[in-house]
């Protein structure tokens, strides 16, 4: 019988050590002033391993640990500090099924504990389904063009392959929601959001999707990117770094996820073998007295073997494929954002031609040009930023996850081996 699915590991914006940026190596002199990285993005290993240190001011250690359990602590005694400093939390769990006559459908229980002043009450709870998350999602892109908006799970599965209502698929996908609004809650401009607020606290959310919520920020009015006709003559090294690091991430994580999910399959047609070979050992000892007692032997053996084996199949498709998943889906994220404010770019560079081509000897610079200037500056700033905290929150999700997968399969040959 299959175990309860174990929880995902979850990580908030803050990483054990600032690591060299994928931009480390571009130079400042061949980027405009407005687009220079900032100086923490260009410092040398050696230097900026010195001045680590969390948010609450205390230093960190910096060096390689001596075990996987030494790692693991250091993890947790981040996320202990970093507690005191949050004044948001957000769960997802309590999956239910809804039967209607026209459609069936999973709702989760939306718990969130807080002490902001944004907020009427310390703590709510509300019910949502997917659809839902889905809304929230497509808010936060409409008025944060500027942020990359964590991914949420994808909808649709293949009929006849997954049951979407299956325990199994409900929990991997309440675990994926769950982290969506903690990537959110993390995030210092994002978790400000109204659309967020109204997701955690409003009872009636139907009643704020027919009404269009037209809620835009000052900030997400100013960013609105346009979709002209514009085209970009070339993206500054940086950004241009970024895409082609993008790129790279997307093709090698895409590779190890078919090559995962195909070790699993082929796990899984050893296992069915394995469980129809143990019990003709049992059978053969049943009719040779002589033989019963190594036969039996072996047929337990194989039959731990099976257990084991199943038990890392789950581990496998429960804990690290959906973060595989994830990531590809978040580095498609981050190039919609580039694409943005690539489009933005564009849009400045062509005013910028429209004013010098006046012959007047001192034009004025037009207000819509320096508005122009100014979503160019905030999408360069915003980017940035966000990329830095993607890289850190990736640098924990993936150490987490190949040390525990390293540990599951150390267990799994423990269990098999025959002493």
């Amino acid at each position: 019988a299959a175990s309860a699915p174990k929880p995902l590991p979850s990580s908030g914006p803050k990483s054990l050590r600032e690591m060299p940026h994928p931009l480390a190596t571009s130079s400042s002199e061949e980027m405009g002033p407005a687009l220079t990285p900032s100086p923490d993005l260009l410092l040398p290993r050696s230097i900026a391993d010195k001045d680590l240190s969390l948010p609450n001011g205390t230093p960190v250690d910096t060096s390689s640990p001596a075990s996987s359990s030494s790692l693991l602590n250091r993890l947790q005694l981040d996320d202990d500090l970093d507690v005191e400093t949050r004044d948001l939390f957000v769960t997802v769990d309590d999956p239910k099924k809804h039967v209607c006559t026209m459609e069936t459908y999973i709702t989760y229980r939306v718990t969130t504990k807080t002490t902001r002043a944004e907020f009427d009450l310390p703590e709510y709870s509300v019910r949502r389904r997917y659809q839902d998350f889905d809304w929230l999602r497509n808010k936060l892109e409409e008025s944060q063009p500027t942020h990359l908006i964590p991914p949420l799970p994808e909808k649709f599965v293949v009929k006849g392959v997954v049951d979407r209502f299956s325990e199994e698929f409900v929990e991997t996908r309440r675990k994926a929601l769950d982290k969506f609004l903690k990537r959110i809650t993390d995030h210092p401009v994002l978790s400000f959001n109204e659309h967020f607020n109204v997701f955690l606290t409003a009872k009636d959310l139907n009643a704020y999707k027919k009404q269009g919520m037209a809620l835009l920020s000052k900030m997400g009015e100013s960013v609105k990117y346009v979709t002209g006709g514009y085209k970009l003559r070339s993206r500054p090294l940086e950004f241009a770094a970024i895409g082609d690091y993008l790129d790279t991430f997307s093709l090698k994580l895409g590779t190890i996820d078919r090559i995962a999910q195909r070790i699993i399959k082929e796990q899984l047609e050893y296992l069915v073998e394995l469980r129809e070979y143990g019990p003709v050992y049992s059978t053969w000892g049943g009719l040779e007295v002589e033989l019963s007692e190594p036969l039996e032997g072996v047929s337990a053996c194989i039959g731990n073997c099976c257990t084991a084996l199943e038990e890392l199949s789950e581990d496998m498709t429960e804990d690290f494929l959906p973060v595989l998943r994830e990531y590809i889906l978040y580095a498609e994220s981050m190039k919609n954002v580039l694409k943005k404010r690539d489009q933005v770019q564009a849009e400045y560079e062509a005013k910028l031609e429209a004013v010098a081509m006046k012959k007047e000897d001192r034009p004025k610079v037009p207000t819509d040009v320096e508005k122009c200037q100014d979503r160019v500056e905030c999408f360069n700033a915003d980017l940035k930023a966000d990329m830095e905290r993607w890289q850190n929150n990736k640098r924990q999700d993936f150490r987490q996850l190949l040390m525990g997968m390293a540990d599951k399969n150390i267990q799994y040959y423990e269990k098999v081996c025959v002493t």
